[in-house]
């Protein structure tokens, strides 16, 4: 099985031809596409090509399906004894994207 390990927003992710994923908030639009050039490791056809710290010209090529946010969580500060309590919820915006193809080095696409 092909697959790329690229970074963004601060984490990496191991993605394939198909994959969809939900990434830290990136700026642009549903519905267009996006490359991302942080790829970290290449593994086409059982031959794996690690970067220092990239791969030289690898690309992940996504389509931008959503522009969400996510479920919302509640954060609750308590002191015991002191009548103190805060509660505040968090909603941590995302972007879906769904993975079109892997650009390894040599230009060659895997999958479609």
């Amino acid at each position: 099985m092909d697959y790329a390990i690229i970074k963004t927003g601060g984490k990496q992710y191991r993605v394939s031809n198909g994959d969809i994923i939900d990434v830290e908030k990136l700026q642009v639009d549903p519905g267009s596409e996006i490359e991302l050039d942080q790829v970290m490791a290449v593994s086409i056809d059982g031959q794996l090509n690690v970067g220092t710290p990239v791969v030289n010209g690898a690309k992940v090529v996504a389509l931008v399906q959503a522009q969400d946010r996510a479920k919302k969580i509640l954060v609750f500060k308590y002191k015991s004894k002191t009548r103190y309590r805060r509660t505040r919820g968090h909603r941590q915006a995302y972007t879906r994207l769904q993975i079109m193809e892997i650009v390894s080095e040599e230009g060659a696409k895997v999958g479609s």
